[in-house]
């Protein structure tokens, strides 16, 4: 059952996955802090977007392998490795979105959750 604040440092995790995503050329990385909306499932949003379905696989992949080793937090849920248009890795507390280019730019999810507090890092 998914249920909310699995482990105590959910910063410690979107700080992990916000230097995975730097680390492997992630553009446009940004963080949505959703804490102070009610209806939101996820204490986070961590998106960004790569130019080739091959780049989001790998940052991806890479995510998994880092949150693991340096928090030995596991994902709830991960889904869309087999297309790489749209991949989410869900760690309850932080939620990761990786989009090929055009797929980002077509469902603006910035943009759903526009009330949120969106940090923007350097790529």
């Amino acid at each position: 059952m998914r249920e909310r604040h699995q482990y105590d440092n959910p910063e410690l995790v979107l700080e992990v996955i916000v230097q995975t995503m730097q680390d492997r050329k992630g553009s446009n990385i940004v963080s949505l802090n959703l804490k102070t909306i009610h209806t939101a499932v996820t204490d986070y949003f961590v998106i960004c977007h790569a130019a080739s379905k091959t780049q989001v696989g790998a940052i991806a992949d890479h995510i998994l392998e880092k949150v693991s080793k340096q928090t030995g937090v596991k994902p709830y849920n991960k889904e869309g490795f087999e297309n790489a248009e749209w991949i989410l890795i869900d760690y309850i507390d932080v939620v990761v979105h990786v989009f090929l280019e055009n797929t980002r730019d077509f469902y603006k999810i910035e943009k759903l959750w526009a009330d949120a507090q969106l940090t923007a890092y350097e790529a």
